[in-house]
């Protein structure tokens, strides 16, 4: 479980595909507190720590992941968001977030706005995902409140602290994200869908 408050950015050194599989090491500031069989969300997808060396660390990421998101885009030297699963008792500063990306979005316009940005990002509405005007969503692991929701689209606010802090900053039109889609929200779609 994770909260969707990046603690810091990663930088991948390498990715080996095995079979199936996709092996990548990251390095970053935190490898040294992690240990193996830990759940570190990248991009906000959950992976486990598989082996730690020096500054870097490797994760693995099976077919399912790979065909669920944007992982298969990802590069050496690009740099990633981070975030430890989230302690018992620790406040919940963003919102409930699992690490399990439901689809990927594409980022449509980037506006500057005094100060700030204004992201917009299109989805695919068949894969019965929603967005809700100030309710919450998760782009690339980082918990956003949602502006300006359509049926297929939705935009987020993007302060500075994040815009600097998260890779925001590296985003194009045409970049594709992964989406995570409020947990409280699915099941009530799932159940409205049930009882009609």
């Amino acid at each position: 479980m994770f909260t969707g408050i990046i603690e810091t950015l990663g930088i991948i050194k390498d990715i080996r595909k095995e079979e199936d599989n996709l092996h990548l090491s990251v390095t970053s500031s935190i490898t040294n507190e992690l240990k193996i069989d830990q759940s570190v969300a990248h991009n906000g997808i959950c992976l486990t720590v598989v082996a730690i060396e020096n500054d870097t660390y490797t994760v693995t990421a099976i077919k399912e992941t790979i065909d669920k998101t944007n992982i298969g885009t990802w590069k050496k030297d690009d740099r990633i968001n981070l975030e430890r699963a989230m302690k018992l008792g620790d406040r919940l500063d963003g919102h409930i977030v699992q690490g399990h990306v439901d689809q990927i979005g594409i980022c449509k316009a980037i506006e500057e706005t005094n100060g700030s940005w204004r992201y917009t990002f299109n989805y695919d509405l068949s894969l019965n995902n929603i967005t809700i005007e100030k309710g919450s969503i998760t782009v690339n692991g980082v918990s956003l409140t949602v502006v300006n929701s359509k049926a297929n689209e939705f935009s987020v606010a993007i302060i500075p602290y994040t815009y600097k802090h998260t890779n925001f900053n590296s985003f194009k039109v045409g970049s594709y994200v992964n989406l995570e889609f409020d947990v409280i929200g699915k099941y009530v779609t799932r159940l409205h869908k049930l009882t009609k």
